[in-house]
């Protein structure tokens, strides 16, 4: 169908109008593939911050393990099970090392039935075996466990997200000093996620309560980082505020509300 760019109280156009025009066609193009719907938190400090509401589905997002011993804990592996746990559907887990914990997996919602595991021999082939289970429309995410990520590779793979739907989680592990320098490296990644144990609030009896974690959003396309301290991921894969927190209006609602 063709566009008339043309004033019809004249014959010429009008330069700046036809360019406007052509932007906003142009918008629309690029935004035809783009636009999907996002997977809340369920928490509304959480959810407010991020650009939709929650995470954006059909997208690239990288995970990173931080605070001590980062390259054993396991926060950012259950993190990244959780989100996956409240997408319906299959589950592709790309990696090189059988070193995932089922139960484990299972206790942060993402049942064994729903995954497969796709095991390369080396790094460089999980990548494109993440490329490749992207373009499968039935898969609720594909999960890459890597440790180098260029800006070439993330964005082939922000482009097959948002041309299928499915969501892209990388988890960015590492086993030396080295290794642990390249994940700070720039990505396309939409959003870019450090998560490190925190103490447990104490409980009535003896014994351990629900575990908690530093969640820092380090980056986000369309807003800026932000910390929060929550819950573990429960046995839905869903995070929670912890009770002393919860009470406590959230610090850039209050400023926000001050401001109007």
């Amino acid at each position: 169908m063709t566009r008339h760019l043309f004033n019809s109280a004249s014959s010429r156009p009008t330069a700046s109008a036809a360019v406007a025009d052509l932007r906003q066609q142009i918008e629309r193009l690029e935004r035809g593939s783009r636009i999907h719907e996002t997977l809340p938190f369920g928490i509304e400090a959480v959810d407010n911050h991020l650009p939709g509401g929650g995470l954006a589905r059909g997208a690239l997002h990288e995970v990173i393990e931080a605070g001590p011993v980062a390259e054993f804990a396991g926060s950012a592996t259950l993190f990244t099970a959780g989100i996956a746990a409240r997408l319906k559907g299959p589950v592709l887990w790309c990696l090189t090392r059988r070193d995932l914990f089922a139960p484990g997996l299972a206790n942060a919602g993402l049942l064994p039935s729903r995954v497969t595991y796709a095991e390369a021999g080396r790094e460089r082939d999980v990548l494109p075996l993440v490329e490749e289970g992207l373009r499968e429309r039935g898969l609720a995410v594909v999960i890459g466990e890597v440790t180098r990520l260029t800006l070439t590779a993330s964005r082939r793979l922000q482009l097959a997200a948002e041309g299928s739907g499915v969501t892209a989680l990388i988890l960015r592990r590492w086993w030396t000093v080295a290794e642990k320098d390249l994940v700070a490296l720039p990505s396309a990644a939409v959003t870019r996620w450090r998560i490190a144990p925190a103490p447990s609030e104490p409980v009535p009896a003896p014994g351990l309560g629900r575990a908690q974690w530093q969640v820092n959003l380090v980056r986000c396309r369309g807003s800026e980082p932000r910390s929060w301290i929550l819950e573990a991921c429960d046995a839905k894969g869903r995070l929670a505020l912890p009770a002393a927190l919860a009470g406590r209006q959230d610090p850039a609602a209050a400023r926000r509300a001050t401001a109007r």
